[in-house]
């Protein structure tokens, strides 16, 4: 069946109006509920390092935030922790708590924590029914292994990371600050490019095997087009682009990469590289030319990263290990006394006296594609389902023990009636308490919408956000019908009935012009409620708007972000909205997800036991949510900058199809 994709973004501004779900032709009609957006709001610069502020979120829907008189001071930029001493009653109940601690949190004296950063890292905590890492786990395990007195250091593996420089910038932030805690943190790189060396060399030591896959050469985006593809299995692609750097659709409408687009791209390339030639500079002490020289030789040869300093030594695992055990005593040992990751992430807080206390924040995690209702093909881990969201935004919104929430964000959208949906809830919850949207890798579109309606926003430097354009598509497959020898034959009523359903035919004139309508329409709708929702005019949101992609660092000072830093920012920020002192400890409580259903777990098993391909099954999910308007950033991008996987999930699926009919 043919559909009319509408592929738009939301506005990525704070509080007040949302956009990209209203958009579609069936719902502009509501427009009219909207206040103008010439009545403007409150606008606070961002900073890099501060949190700027509007409200203390408790604006209503159609209210402007006080004045700027009544905004609150910013804050400097917050560490991941802070090792502080505990006291000598603290202590002994510590080592209370630790012998009385049930057999799967015991740990031995003299223990090094050993973590394998590789592969997907999630912004969502683990079930054990899960595999992988989790970014909050990964970094509470640091915390917790500062004030371990058990944990006498930690060994950290770093190999090829499926993630985006957000959740790297976070988990570098608490390498930084776990030094200060006096224990030693090893790395060791067997197989790495850029990103693994960017978090590797937050290490105190970095040793890497004499053999080791080390590749410097540089960072690439890549971006694959399909109109040759579909043309060639007779799919003609109708696609209506609204905003000149908008690349959602390019992939199956062009050929080749628009100017619009590369520059957009470019820039991203120069954030995301002047970044890493910055921090690795400061790093070895070096110029940022200098850096740079080195990588423009082509680094390939380990033994040129240990002769640049680069790293400390080339020793094998088991050197590195022998070499650990004379540092903690365990010389008479026969093997270095570890504990892994997935143990010590049973290791609860409390044991160690470092449990937050007094006023609760509660933390609500969004992440993955959002749809409003569960699919068919889906299971508990796949993505942000509105439904189930929603119940959560009402449970804290209704209780009292709440006195902030953070809202952690790591989506690059999905279905546009349920990010308005989730939105609305959000800004009822903000009409409570204080809320602040903390962003993760990616926060564009539906994402983004859901964050807008958050007082605050905080992002990492390089959080993909922006994307403020709309893209409508519908494929013709009358010469894929003729070629199999299908026939369809359609009755309507009404003249523009079979515009969502005639795929055996190209558009009428009349058709198409209705087509283009709709989708001007659509952007210059999203586009003044996203003015509106920052405080801008529809002139200087134009400026930043046309569909563009921006690092967390741009959005900031253009003002689509308020503050720059990772979750510890956000907490502060909190903090501050609910009248908070910042060196009181807070309690935490992440407000996840039901432990996963018998189905679910059977569904995980069943995928791994049958081999299914994760290719087929990843396009029949996304197949499955583009039914009706879609407020999504370009899934090709967001898989390039990302994952840096090599071939996108219809790609793949589009040669097998050419294979077949050839």
């Amino acid at each position: 069946m043919a559909r009319l994709l509408v592929l738009r973004s939301a506005p990525y501004h704070r509080s007040t109006l949302s956009a990209a779900a209203l958009l579609s032709p069936s719902n502009l009609r509501h427009s009219a509920s909207f206040p103008h957006p010439a009545r403007r709001l409150l606008r606070v610069p961002a900073c890099a390092i501060q949190s700027s502020s509007s409200s203390s979120g408790a604006t209503k829907q159609d209210e402007a935030p006080p004045p700027a008189g009544d905004a609150q001071e910013p804050l400097p930029a917050a560490p991941a922790f802070v090792v502080e001493e505990l006291g000598w009653g603290t202590q002994l109940a510590v080592k209370l708590r630790m012998l009385v601690a049930p057999p799967w949190q015991r740990v031995r004296k003299g223990s090094v924590l050993t973590m394998k950063l590789r592969g997907e890292v999630t912004d969502q905590l683990k079930t054990r029914f899960s595999s992988g890492l989790s970014l909050p786990q990964i970094c509470e395990n640091f915390e917790k292994a500062a004030y371990d007195p058990r944990i006498s250091g930690i060994y950290l593996h770093i190999e090829p990371l499926s993630c985006g420089w957000g959740k790297v910038e976070e988990i570098r932030r608490h390498i930084v600050d776990f030094k200060k805690s006096g224990k030693f943190i090893v790395g060791y790189m067997p197989v790495g490019g850029e990103k693994e060396y960017y978090l590797a060399s937050a290490c105190a030591e970095l040793y890497a095997p004499p053999s080791a896959y080390v590749a410097l050469y540089g960072l690439t985006i890549q971006q694959t087009f399909l109109r040759g593809v579909l043309e060639k299995v007779g799919v003609q692609p109708e696609v209506q682009r609204i905003g000149r750097y908008k690349s959602a659709g390019d992939q199956l409408a062009r050929r080749s990469m628009s100017n619009e687009v590369r520059e957009m791209l470019a820039a991203l390339l120069d954030n995301i590289y002047g970044n890493w030639l910055d921090t690795v500079s400061s790093k070895h002490g070096k110029k940022k030319e200098e850096t740079e020289e080195f990588i423009n030789s082509g680094v390939y040869q380990v033994e040129r990263l240990k002769e640049e300093g680069w790293i400390t030594d080339l020793l094998y695992d088991d050197e590195v290990m022998t070499m650990l055990k004379e540092r903690v005593g365990q010389n008479d040992k026969k093997s270095l006394r570890m504990v892994d990751y997935s143990k010590y992430s049973r290791v609860r807080k409390s044991t160690l006296g470092i449990e937050g206390g007094g006023d609760r924040i509660a933390v609500i995690r969004a992440s993955g594609s959002i749809t409003r209702t569960r699919g068919r093909l889906s299971v508990g881990s796949s993505g942000i389902v509105a439904e189930q969201f929603i119940e959560k935004i009402r449970t804290v919104r209704e209780s009292e023990k709440y006195k902030a929430v953070i809202l952690r964000i790591d989506s690059p959208g999905g279905d546009a009636l349920a990010s308005d949906l989730m939105w609305r809830e959000i800004r009822l919850l903000a009409d409570s308490k204080p809320v602040i949207a903390s962003m993760s890798d990616v926060a564009a579109s539906g994402g983004y919408y859901m964050a807008m309606a958050a007082p605050v926003i905080v992002a990492e430097k390089l959080t993909l956000t922006g994307s403020i354009g709309v893209v409508t598509g519908k494929f013709i497959l009358q010469k894929l019908y003729e070629r199999i020898d299908f026939n369809k034959e359609i009755l309507s009523k009404g003249t523009y009935a079979e515009l969502n359903v005639a795929d055996n035919r190209p558009l009428r004139p009349d058709e198409a012009e209705l087509f283009e309508k709709s989708a001007q329409n659509a952007y210059a709708s999203f586009r003044d409620k996203a003015a509106m929702s920052r405080s801008m005019s529809i002139d200087e949101m134009e400026t930043v708007a046309q569909g563009r992609v921006w690092s967390g660092q741009d959005a900031a000072s253009r003002g689509l972000v308020d503050s720059l830093g990772g979750f510890s920012q956000a907490l502060a920020i909190a903090k501050q909205r609910a009248n908070i002192p910042q060196d009181k400890k807070v309690q935490l409580v992440e407000i996840s997800r039901a432990s996963p259903s018998l189905p679910e777990i059977l569904s995980g098993i069943g995928g791994s036991l049958l081999g299914i391909d994760r290719v087929v099954k990843g396009v029949l999910q996304d197949v499955t949510s583009l039914n009706g308007v879609q407020a999504r950033m370009d899934g090709i991008l967001f898989e390039r900058l990302e994952n840096a996987s090599g071939e996108s999930q219809l790609f793949v699926l589009i040669k097998e199809i050419v294979n077949y009919f050839d």
